[in-house]
């Protein structure tokens, strides 16, 4: 029986045993009853046998422990690929940011799905024929440059450990909500997970893992959003149905801008943010003066003996005030936005670019296109995706793994949009008129999560929550789906199972890109060229353990922006590698100088329009500068990516000519 085959039969009993349990998990509810205990055995019960695969693929060859001994066949290196891919941002993120953002959400599902095409026809093949082990193994390798290498090292670990920090944060949301531990406690619960995963293995355990995870992964996904269309009325297949649920939610959309009780809760909020704009604009002294007020509040409260319970939530207001100047000038700066946010009508979800002018509605197509642009070349550059295309055979099964990959991803892609606009339905028709008094289950237990997913005030006080009352954590929508539709609680462990694997997944390949780009790109070629192979796996596997800590502890301050950063890696990532990759497959005159100048200056163009327009450095900074043509921070690859290509190609034909080396390297790469 071929490798193939026995692949193949080895995963049929896994997705059937996998459904069997699903099938027991809901029978034990009917007996026993919904319960936390659902959400500990499908979490652990899923991480149990992705260590069970990685402990079996553990190994200390090279080949084996950096690209699975070339020997993964297309349709498991697609599906690998497609976990790879599918992280939180897709798997949680993606129907969030639709049910949010409505028509502006589609540059992520055309964006991350395009980058695929740029990856099939521009860099898999190549980079599997040149047979190297990282994406700076390739860089060093066809400019026959350390320089260029440690440039590559730099950008890969840059975009990889900001991702990495993202999700190990998700693993902490699903822990705390689903077994009940504390955030931080559920962040380190992730890390033992990563750690089963790809600490013995490598790249061979992470690519069994990987297709184990994918088939919970899309299991988790389909299984509700069927569940829903069919409960809702749009079939068990919505994503061909689910026109009609959308047309209904605009007429409700309708509705709600046209109400009275919701445009006056959108005044309420308006003069909350012009509030805080006045205590904003009288920083330094609105801090010191609201701090001393507290103090004095709370010391005339002790004194006259008052309440307990007065004493508690005045120490628990000072302790949430700002300990600075410049923490309050961050916090109230987030609040007025979020307050702002609020004060807007609601966001039609079919409407494209909604604006007050033309001028503002060119602003908004135009970051659309740049958005997606970005998406798309980043997701052609991002190293943890890149390298996964060394594990095949062949230079042809690395361009079928890219086609598997499509088709795979394309499942979950097709699928969010019809799951975001039945549950805004949802929403919309039996939270939105509900009675306080009455409210959902589903919004008890999502109010109390840690950090917070879920408010609903009562702005308006009627006892009865309207639109602009809800505020809601885009990537909580996809794990309250369940819930949210009334399905049973077996479901909701589902898709906990499902969330926790695309984390996992996108997570192992993140920590060994990072690893293994230390390991082989700096020790092995620029400490140590004469380090054994098991030497080098050793110091991979420490590095793996360190990096995996290091990030564990980022994740556990809570630091803000992560998402932001999350989505300019992309533009990182872009800005500058994908020149240098792009050229040395497709342009012979392309030198060591060339790339290196594109590199860098791709790089810094980008790095600077992201500091010197994106909030949040800027007030860090003190530093400000204006928006060149009105570009979101978050779409910086659009000046990075032409600076680089510009540069590389203006420093290569001014500089020397490239070697007979280089050019028959290049003849191979582009040879069938």
């Amino acid at each position: 029986m071929s490798f193939t085959r026995r692949l193949l039969r080895y995963y049929l009993y896994y997705t059937a045993g996998f459904l069997a349990f699903v099938l027991m998990i809901g029978l034990l509810e009917k007996v026993n009853g919904p319960g936390v205990w659902i959400g500990y055995a499908f979490l652990f019960v899923t991480i149990a046998v992705y260590a069970v695969i990685g402990l079996i693929s553990r190994t200390s060859d090279a080949a084996e422990y950096y690209v699975a001994g070339r020997r993964v066949p297309p349709m498991f290196n697609g599906m690998a690929c497609a976990a790879d891919w599918m992280s939180a941002a897709s798997f949680m993120g993606l129907a969030g940011s639709l049910y949010v953002s409505g028509y502006d959400g589609l540059a992520y599902v055309m964006g991350w799905t395009g980058g695929y095409c740029l990856v099939a026809f521009l860099l898999a093949p190549y980079l599997r024929k040149m047979g190297r082990y990282t994406v700076p193994d390739f860089l060093g390798t066809r400019y026959d440059s350390n320089l260029v290498r440690a440039l590559g090292v730099f950008s890969t670990i840059l975009c990889s450990f900001v991702y990495l920090v993202a999700q190990i944060q998700g693993v902490g949301l699903i822990a705390s909500r689903f077994i009940g531990v504390e955030f931080t406690i559920g962040i380190f619960f992730g890390l033992a997970g990563i750690l089963v995963c790809s600490f013995l293995g490598g790249m061979r355990a992470v690519t069994w893992t990987q297709v184990a995870q994918y088939i919970i992964m899309i299991t988790a996904f389909l299984v509700p959003t069927a569940m829903i269309g069919h409960q809702t009325g749009n079939g068990w297949f919505p994503q061909f149905s689910y026109g009609e649920a959308l047309a209904k939610v605009e007429v409700l959309e309708k509705a709600l801008r046209d109400s009275v009780p919701e445009q006056e809760v959108r005044d309420y909020y308006r003069e909350q943010a012009e509030q805080m704009q006045r205590r904003l604009d009288g920083l330094p002294d609105t801090f010191y003066s609201e701090r001393a007020e507290l103090e004095r509040q709370l010391l005339d409260t002790k004194r006259r003996n008052g309440p307990l319970r007065d004493v508690k939530v005045l120490e628990a207001k000072l302790e949430a005030f700002p300990r600075d100047v410049g923490e309050a000038q961050n916090q109230w700066l987030e609040m007025r936005n979020q307050y702002v946010e609020r004060s807007e009508p609601p966001r039609a979800m079919t409407e494209p670019f909604p604006a007050k002018d033309e001028t503002t509605r060119s602003s908004q197509r135009l970051n659309f296109l740049l958005l997606m642009v970005c998406l798309m070349i980043g997701t052609a550059s991002l190293p943890h995706i890149l390298t996964r295309y060394g594990t095949t055979a062949t230079v042809q099964g690395a361009r079928s793994s890219v086609g598997w990959t499509l088709f795979f991803v394309a499942l979950l892609y097709v699928s969010a949009p019809a799951l975001a606009v039945m549950l805004k339905y949802d929403v919309l028709l039996h939270l939105v008129g509900a009675r306080y008094e009455n409210l959902p289950g589903w919004v008890t237990q999502w109010r109390h999560a840690t950090p917070v997913q879920l408010d609903i005030s009562d702005v308006y006080r009627d006892g009865v929550v309207q639109w602009g009352e809800i505020w809601m954590q885009p990537d909580m929508l996809v794990l309250a789906g369940p819930e949210i539709a009334g399905l049973p609680y077996v479901i909701s462990g589902l898709v906990a199972a499902g969330a926790l694997a695309a984390v996992l997944s996108t997570a192992d390949g993140l920590l060994l890109t990072i690893a293994n780009a230390l390991s082989h790109d700096v020790y092995f070629h620029m400490v140590d060229r004469n380090a054994s192979s098991q030497k080098r796996v050793t110091t991979s596997k420490i590095l793996l353990l360190c990096v995996a800590m290091f990030a564990s502890y980022v994740t556990s301050l809570k630091l803000g922006n992560i998402l932001f950063l999350v989505g300019a890696a992309f533009s990182l990532a872009a800005s500058c590698l994908f020149p240098a990759l792009v050229l040395g497959v497709f342009w012979k005159r392309t030198t060591r100088l060339g790339a290196t100048a594109g590199m860098l200056s791709g790089l810094l163009v980008c790095v600077y329009y992201i500091m010197t327009t994106y909030p949040f450095f800027t007030r860090l900074t003190g530093f400000a500068g204006s928006r060149w043509w009105g570009v979101d921070p978050i779409s910086a690859g659009a000046f990075g990516v032409p600076v680089g290509f510009a540069v590389a190609i203006a420093f290569s034909l001014l500089g020397a000519r490239p070697s007979e080396r280089d050019r028959h390297l290049v003849d191979h790469l582009r040879r069938p």
